[in-house]
């Protein structure tokens, strides 16, 4: 099903959608609310993490809690746009607090194979995607309360990305940034660049006026922190993507960014939790729980 089959067939309502910032790990979480019933979806929800003494917490978390139980929302979806590599999911955590279904992108299963190797997961580790509720694969819709909800994949940063349109508003993951930070990096294992021009190309021919919600914001030069835009913004001034810049340019610009980057911060715990749906490993014979720290896996 293609964007512009989508675009003519959902239903443009505004939905309500309340920011929650980490600022540790510059992530953006989302509850997506409808107006006309008490139903919400909640969108990349984060789990504090403190790296150096090993400490789990559920500060951010919490707050969503309060916000939805203060609300007297009903949860219906909890949704990953994709597996982060800068901040562990909150998703398990708030869907034993709140309910609702786990969702994520069909290419999750990719994303397991590949890590699962690399973390050397084991026989018990499934690689189906059961951990969560609901895979979906392109053109997937859905609805939260009476909002019409579809979710385009849009590989290129990971093979699992996955976009979520709900009424008017679009959930990007990290595929765009703010039009004066450009896109995501392509160059984790299963990412490509020349994929993820052709997914934000999708992305741009949606209506101009939609709003258009970030995952992260770095504040280029300074300036304030953003999350918001739209469709005509990025069309206009995205600095990597603007309706001025082919395919081959892109390309080449985002090879070599990319290859002055470094790993986030928090890219080993995040998958080994991520892949598991927000589920840390099973604990071992000593009843403490371990995340690996595997040597030159990236080089």
């Amino acid at each position: 099903m293609s964007s512009t089959d989508n675009v003519a067939e959902a239903n443009i309502s505004k939905p309500q959608v309340t920011t929650f910032f980490d600022a540790v790990t510059n992530t953006f979480s989302y509850v997506v609310s409808d107006p006309a019933s008490l139903a919400c979806a909640i969108v990349d929800p984060v789990l504090n993490f403190d790296q150096a003494s090993g400490t789990l917490s559920h500060e951010g978390a919490d707050v969503i809690v309060e916000y939805v139980r203060t609300g007297g929302l009903e949860v219906q979806w909890l949704i990953e746009t994709h597996v982060h590599a800068d901040h562990l999911s909150a998703g398990h955590y708030l869907q034993g607090l709140l309910g609702g279904k786990l969702m994520i992108g069909a290419g999750i299963t990719t994303v397991q194979a590949t890590f699962g190797e690399i973390f050397n997961a084991g026989a018990d580790f499934r690689r189906d995607g059961s951990q969560f509720d609901r895979l979906l694969q392109d053109g997937d819709r859905y609805t939260v309360g009476s909002l019409s909800a579809y979710a385009l994949h849009t590989p290129g940063h990971t093979p699992a990305c996955m976009t979520h349109v709900i009424g008017d508003a679009i959930f990007v993951g990290d595929t765009l940034f703010m039009p004066d930070a450009g896109t995501a990096r392509a160059d984790f294992p299963g990412g490509d660049a020349r994929i993820l021009y052709r997914s934000i190309q999708r992305l741009l021919q949606l209506p101009e006026a939609y709003r258009m919600f970030m995952c992260h914001d770095y504040c280029p030069d300074g300036r304030p922190l953003s999350n918001e835009t739209t469709v005509a913004a990025q069309r206009a001034a995205n600095i990597h993507v603007n309706a001025t810049k082919t395919e081959d340019e892109f390309v080449a610009v985002r090879q070599a960014r990319d290859k002055t980057l470094g790993m986030p911060q928090l890219i080993l715990p995040s998958l080994q939790v991520n892949m598991r749906g927000g589920v840390l490993p099973a604990a071992e014979d000593n009843g403490m729980v371990y995340l690996k720290l595997p040597v030159n896996a990236f080089v």
